[in-house]
Formats: C-alpha cells, sequence, structure tokens
C-alpha cells in the first residue's frame, strides 16, 4: 500500500508554480468532519445528513457540474408503502418489493441490502419531498408487481426533480461543494483508518484534505468502455446512456485501500436508448402505455419485463432495434415526451399504416398488432405476453414511434457495502472511517437493477451513509 507520506511528496513534486493569490485558499490543505466524494443523489443526500447532525462536510466533484447521472435520471423512484400509492389506491408494502426487487436481480443481490433498500424506500421519499421534491405521480416500471414508481405530477424526469431539491437542500445549509475537483487518493493514517483525501483542482494544483470520516459516492463505470469491456468484451461499440465522468475511478480508489468489490461483471444494458444515439428513452413510456414492436410489425415481448430480458429480446430482432409505439393521449401524459420529438428521434402519422411506412416497420402488421392489444386492454388480458398492467389503448390522432436499440445503462457491481453503509474490506471487516453509496457500490441490486431502484438505493443508503459518517467523525 502507498504510504501517505510518499503520496504527498509525489504530489508536491507534481506543482509546477504555486496558485494564483485569489486561488490560494483553495490549493492550501484543510481539514474537515466529513469529505463526500460525488455530487449526485447518494453524495448530496449524504452531505446534507451529515450536515443536519452536526458534521462539517466538504463535498468533491470531478465534472464541472453537479449532478452524476441522477441529474439525467429519466424515469422514478420506487418506494413502497406511500402515501401517494394509497391515494392512487394501490396496495403495496416492503415485503413486495423486496421479493420484485430479489426476483429481478436473479436473486443474487445481498438480502440483508435489498430489505434496507425496501423498508426504507418511503421515508427515503418522504424526506426528499421535505426538501421540496414533487413525487407524487405513480406509475410502474419494469419487473414491479405494483405501480410504485413516483415522479412528478407533470410527467417530467425524476433525475432534475430530485437534483433540484437536493440542490436546494446544499445551498441552503451552505455545505462546501467544489467542482473539477478530483480526488486522486484516500489517506489513510497508521492504525488502518481513512483519515482525509489528496485532490487536485481545476488549476492543477495538489491540496489535502484531513477527514475523520470519507463517504464514496462517485457513480459507476458505465461510461469507461476500456472497464466495460474487461468484463464483457460483447459490449465493444454499445452506446452508454451515463454522463460523461461516470468512469469508476472511485472503484480504483477504494481498491487501493484493500476495498472488497462484489459483481463487477454485473452491468446492465438498458433496452431503449434512441437508434444510434446516448439518449435514454424513459422505460415510464412503456409503462404509461406504450407498446413495443419489431420491424415486422409484431410485438416480441412484455413491454415490463425486467431490463435484461428486454435488452436480450431486441438485440434478436431483426437490425437488432425495436420501435416504441404511442399516441397523443400519452404524450399529453408524459412533459419528458416532447424532447424527444424536439430531439428528432419521433416519427408521426395520422394511421397505423402511414406510421409504419415512414418508420420502416410492416405497416398492415402493425395495424393489425394495435387492434390486437387495444382488444387486449379492453378485456384485461394479454394472452401473447401476459403483460398485466395496460393501462390505456392506442388510439388515433396521431400514432408516434421511436426507434430504439439496447445500450449500456448501469454497472450493478462494485465497493461491497454493509447494512451501515461501510466499505468491506477483502477479509469482509469494514474499513475504518470509509463509507460508500450509490453505484459505486455492489451487493444491492445483484444481476439485475429493477427501474426505479437507483434512484431509491441513491437517497436511502446516502442517508445511512451520512448518519454513519458523521457518527464517526462525531466520536474521533
Amino acid at each position: 500500500m502507498v504510504k501517505r507520506r510518499d503520496i504527498l511528496k509525489l504530489a508536491a513534486m507534481s506543482i509546477v508554480a504555486g496558485p494564483a493569490p485569489a486561488f490560494a485558499a483553495m490549493a492550501r490543505n484543510g481539514k474537515t468532519d466529513v469529505v463526500v466524494i460525488g455530487s449526485g443523489g447518494a453524495g448530496f443526500a449524504a452531505a446534507i445528513t451529515a450536515h443536519d447532525l452536526g458534521a462539517k462536510v466538504v463535498v468533491f466533484e470531478k465534472m464541472p457540474i453537479i449532478g452524476g447521472n441522477t441529474q439525467i435520471a429519466s424515469g422514478g423512484m420506487n418506494a413502497a408503502g406511500t402515501r401517494y400509492q394509497a391515494a392512487a389506491g394501490v396496495k403495496d408494502d416492503w415485503k413486495l418489493m423486496y421479493d420484485d426487487t430479489m426476483k429481478g436481480g436473479h436473486n443474487r443481490g445481498i438480502p440483508e441490502l435489498v430489505e434496507i433498500l425496501a423498508k426504507n424506500s418511503a421515508a427515503s421519499l418522504d424526506w426528499l419531498v421535505s426538501l421540496g421534491a414533487d413525487l407524487s405521480t405513480v406509475g410502474r416500471a419494469g419487473g414491479a408487481s405494483v405501480d410504485r414508481s413516483h415522479g412528478p405530477k407533470d410527467g417530467g424526469p425524476v433525475g432534475p426533480q430530485i437534483m433540484k431539491a437536493l440542490r436546494n437542500g446544499i445551498a441552503k445549509r451552505k455545505i462546501d461543494v467544489r467542482t473539477r475537483t478530483d480526488v486522486t487518493h484516500i489517506l489513510m493514517n497508521g492504525t488502518g483508518a481513512v483519515s482525509g483525501v489528496l485532490v487536485k483542482d481545476y488549476l492543477g494544483h495538489t491540496y489535502e484534505m484531513a477527514a475523520k470520516s470519507v463517504i464514496l459516492a462517485s457513480g459507476g463505470f458505465s461510461a469507461n468502455l476500456k472497464m466495460v469491456t474487461k468484463y464483457h468484451p460483447e459490449y465493444a461499440g454499445f452506446a452508454t446512456s451515463n454522463q460523461p465522468g461516470a468512469t469508476g475511478e472511485g472503484i480504483g480508489l477504494a481498491q487501493d485501500l484493500g476495498a472488497q468489490l462484489r459483481d463487477m461483471d454485473q452491468i446492465q444494458i438498458h433496452p431503449t436508448l434512441a437508434a444510434g444515439t446516448n439518449i435514454l428513452v424513459t422505460e415510464a413510456m412503456r409503462g404509461a402505455g406504450a407498446i413495443m414492436v419489431n420491424r415486422e410489425g409484431k410485438r416480441f415481448i412484455n413491454e415490463l419485463t425486467t431490463r435484461d430480458v428486454a435488452s436480450a429480446a431486441i438485440l434478436k430482432q431483426t437490425g437488432k432495434s425495436a420501435f416504441l409505439i404511442f399516441d397523443d393521449g400519452l404524450r399529453k401524459q408524459m412533459a419528458l415526451i416532447e424532447g424527444y420529438f424536439h430531439l428528432g428521434f419521433v416519427k408521426e402519422s395520422q394511421s397505423p399504416e402511414e406510421l409504419a411506412k415512414a418508420a420502416g416497420i410492416d405497416a398492415a402488421a402493425l395495424a393489425e398488432t394495435i387492434t390486437s392489444y387495444n382488444k387486449y386492454r379492453a378485456a384485461k388480458s394479454d394472452p401473447d405476453f401476459k403483460r398485466a398492467d395496460m393501462p390505456r389503448s392506442i388510439e388515433p390522432p396521431k400514432f408516434y414511434s421511436i426507434e430504439v436499440q439496447p445500450g449500456i445503462h448501469y454497472t450493478m457491481g462494485g465497493v461491497l457495502l454493509n447494512a451501515k453503509a461501510q466499505a468491506a474490506g477483502l477479509n469482509g471487516v469494514p474499513i475504518p472511517a470509509l463509507f460508500t453509496a450509490g453505484e459505486v457500490t455492489g451487493g444491492v441490486h445483484g444481476a439485475n437493477r429493477l427501474g426505479g431502484n437507483s434512484t431509491s438505493e441513491t437517497i436511502t443508503f446516502g442517508r445511512i451513509a451520512g448518519r454513519g459518517a458523521a457518527a464517526y467523525a462525531k466520536k474521533s
């Protein structure tokens, strides 16, 4: 293991010139109670929680803007037994969410962690609402037995809604957030406990931030194709839906300390990126009633199956892509769909036959598929693919299509965490003073993540990490 004094010596050698006077304070060594690495949902939830428990907090973010993947999350936030479900007449509880999550992850998730996710989901949602988030609309994402995916009432994407509430919470508390600042090393003291971080700011100046505890919330590695293809060479050439900062350095930082990794080969391919792009077309569209067809104009799968199953099915279709089919009613229901129109992803027409010609789909087959699906919906039975939830028919005018294809979306593996959001060492014992949350971790989702569970996980385990880090700092 690299010793702290050697890291600092190398860092000092890397500074070519001293900082300009205006930035001198930023480039000097400092100290705080808690350092948070990453400014996405997990990092900001942890920072606010630790601050509210009396800890002085500094957040480091390598990108020029905050938010991470949470900022671009488009679906919803899963939570079980919420007031919004009750108002909508949805019967749900944590046990059902637990069962759905374990099943969706092919029973590879750690049961204790999945139970924590499910049991705390409603409280995590209420906490976000207390910060100003609107999560009042309830829908269904793939792999869920009931409607439990929460989002804004206007049908907009959930990520910006969550990050707006968290940003406001950070600003209200005047928490120190430093963007364009890379954490290059997590430091340890002579007793083997984490003691701070070494960072490099956007001017290239390196300095140390001593801390009583550190929270690693730096995200996954879906935007690091080299790292992805190390585990799955067959994904070479795939696009990713992630923001460019999702490159996995945090996993390396933890490995340098002897952290244990889990499920690194479990990488989720999302079924619906807009064809030829890295833009995610939200799963919420299928949950709200869109269907999916192939070039032959036929449905080929239950649209609300899990993401791994849907992706595999699309890759077997002609052209390795598929088409989401929807109507004006769905367009008016979901505000975020307008973005797909602005980006030029949508074909539209007055009839299924005309739409099929515009999209390159078999015209007669598409018209027959829509007619059959509407009959199934009216009968509340889908004999072809057993889709249980069919919230709307597809009716004229107009008809729309978006061509979609699978892309790299989420890494289920990372630093093994325990029930207290502590990072586990190779021997299974927690690394003292190191906490972790969010997509940088492994153990919650198993072999496949259900849509809506990531935003729930980031808040729940971010808050647990924040509480743990603050308590550790207080006793140190």
